[in-house]
């Protein structure tokens, strides 16, 4: 999909149209595409059919996360002396993530098999979407409030960058550090 900040298209670069690009298009990239419009009978939707693509940048949000990742480095919050030590065998595992999504279930699917005698305690936000990063600090400042659990994942499932952007907001770092 192409999307800017008011709408977006689908779009299919097929691989006839695809050599010589230089590059591989990746989720946040700025590009600039040409191409015509169609028709997608089986869906009802239109898309775009692209001839040409070209790099127009690293895309804001990707520029905004190098700047972010930078500014929180020189400040020591990704310093291996600032973390802590995880405990080798778990017994209460706080998930901090949406309690409908895919990555809930490969979580608890992954524990259940590598060390099912963990207790389990999920707290429930959206991952996308304005509300996401704030539900994102509370649910944190929660599990730490709580004092119940030995190690606290945070996670999501896939997706693209802009709508799991929630998860690169300075406030959800700073509640992690």
């Amino acid at each position: 999909s192409l999307k800017d900040d008011k709408a977006q298209i689908s779009c299919a670069l097929f691989r006839s149209n695809s050599f010589g690009l230089g590059f591989t298009p990746e989720n946040g990239m700025l590009v600039r595409a040409r191409g015509r419009v169609s028709l997608y009978e089986a869906r009802g939707n239109y898309q775009l059919i692209a001839d040409s693509l070209v790099r127009s940048g690293d895309g804001l949000l990707r520029a905004k996360f190098e700047l972010l990742t930078n500014g929180l480095a020189a400040e020591g919050l990704f310093d291996e002396q600032q973390k802590k030590p995880l405990p080798a065998y778990p017994t209460r595992i706080a998930i901090i993530t949406s309690p409908s999504g895919a990555a809930l279930r490969d979580i608890l699917n992954v524990l259940q098999r590598r060390w099912p005698l963990a207790a389990i305690r999920v707290y429930g936000v959206p991952v996308q979407g304005d509300e996401a990063a704030p539900a994102i600090v509370e649910a944190l400042a929660s599990a730490n409030r709580h004092n119940w659990a030995q190690v606290i994942i945070t996670g999501r499932g896939g997706g693209s960058l802009e709508d799991l952007w929630a998860f690169n907001e300075e406030t959800v770092a700073r509640a992690i550090f």
